[in-house]
């Protein structure tokens, strides 16, 4: 059997960082330099593997929609040659990345694991290196036709996946979706949690992002509408709106429910997304959600916050209708929410 080959984009992160003298910081060359000190790479069992630096190396608070569409192209262009792709990335805005690449990776056929550590390499108390051995090997060994996020023994659908954890090892979770496998002893894959191989083996494609004219905004008692209001202001398009709950929001502050309604008339595209960490948007259980819904704001459903996100980047960045866009919006394109008739069974 020929051995497997796998693709590493380095894009930063912690996990090839080394100590300086402000903290941590990415270092040209630094990741290659670690893995070829760990023996387990060296392993019979382990895949080939390329890296590719990027240059420069971005700490992932400074990561933009421009960065994920950089990554997805550079998935593309060396997607025949390899077996599987590893994307090492910072933790601060991972789940960002992992809920846009799958978007944005057409008739994927191929494991893209999205992955980091919260100590680096370098330390010899680290989480990386299991991250790292890991998910290289769960993109050569499985073929799962999806982008997903390995961290802490537990492979997450990329586009369901939120940090949760500031500083401990298990730093993501997969609220409303169980883990696609865990690595525990051995390697296990729900295979029935994971999405089939497309039918048609196409070239994959690579859905381009325009300029990114959306906005998030969380709710909070007290609210002004002039800052609402103010975040509405054209040229935006899309708002992920994070309410309450099942999907409540002020009904009783009518000039808010006002402002919402004026942006949806003009065609800004709102999504309604819980604030809480589990469950799914209901707005027509509460009356503080059937106003919301009368504006003209629509269900995230049970979508998260970083998904609806990358969602409405995506699809504003498609030739369509404001009309066709909101019902992409409430229909499953790669997993990233459950369908209203699942949430009955």
């Amino acid at each position: 059997m020929m051995k497997k080959s796998i693709y590493i984009a380095h894009t930063g992160g912690t996990i090839g960082m080394q100590a300086g003298p402000h903290g941590y910081q990415p270092r040209k060359g630094h990741l290659a330099l670690q893995m070829s000190h760990i023996s387990a790479l060296k392993s019979a069992e382990m895949p080939r593997y390329d890296i590719h630096e990027y240059d420069p190396l971005i700490d992932s608070a400074n990561m933009t929609p421009h960065n994920w569409l950089e990554i997805a192209q550079d998935i593309a262009a060396h997607y025949d040659r390899y077996d599987g792709f590893v994307v090492l990335h910072g933790t601060d805005t991972m789940a960002y990345t992992a809920s846009a690449l799958p978007f944005m990776l057409q008739g994927l056929r191929k494991p893209v694991i999205i992955t980091g550590g919260q100590i680096p390499l370098c330390e010899v108390r680290n989480d990386s290196r299991e991250n790292l051995i890991t998910a290289m090997l769960i993109a050569a060994r499985y073929p799962i036709p999806e982008v997903c996020l390995y961290f802490g023994g537990r492979l997450l659908r990329g586009n369901r996946a939120v940090k949760v954890d500031a500083e401990g090892f298990a730093a993501f979770d997969s609220p409303n979706l169980p883990p696609l496998g865990t690595a525990g002893s051995d390697i296990h894959i729900n295979w029935d949690l994971v999405r089939p191989m497309p039918a048609v083996d196409q070239p994959l494609r690579v859905s381009t992002l325009a300029e990114p004219r959306v906005a998030a905004l969380r709710l909070f008692p007290g609210i002004s509408a002039t800052v609402l209001e103010n975040i509405l202001i054209p040229p935006i398009r899309g708002l992920v709106l994070e309410t309450y709950g099942v999907g409540n929001g002020p009904s009783d502050h009518q000039r808010l429910v006002e402002v919402l309604g004026k942006a949806v008339a003009r065609g800004v595209v709102i999504v309604n997304c819980t604030q809480c960490l589990k469950g799914t948007v209901k707005m027509d259980a509460y009356a503080t959600g059937s106003a919301l819904g009368r504006s003209g704001v629509i269900s995230g459903m049970d979508m998260t916050r970083e998904a609806a996100l990358a969602k409405l980047f995506h699809l504003l960045s498609q030739d369509m209708s404001v009309d066709a866009i909101k019902t992409r919006l409430q229909s499953d394109l790669c997993g990233e929410l459950t369908r209203p008739a699942d949430f009955q069974q």
